[in-house]
């Protein structure tokens, strides 16, 4: 299942979409979401965020 990134806590830094290995996250309004079309569910955005917005969406 795909991660999502939970946009209440995002702060914006993009730390996670520079980490994304399939370009799955993309910024928008400020914030940061996840195609979950494209995500691979590799926690490697959860592993760089400063404050674990991302999260396994199962």
């Amino acid at each position: 299942m795909a991660y999502k990134i939970n946009v209440d806590e995002c702060l914006g830094c993009g730390a996670c979409a520079a980490e994304c290995p399939v370009d799955a996250i993309s910024e928008s309004d400020g914030k940061y979401v996840i195609n979950p079309d494209i995500c691979i569910s590799c926690g490697s955005c959860e592993s760089v965020c400063p404050v674990g917005a991302p999260k396994d969406a199962e």
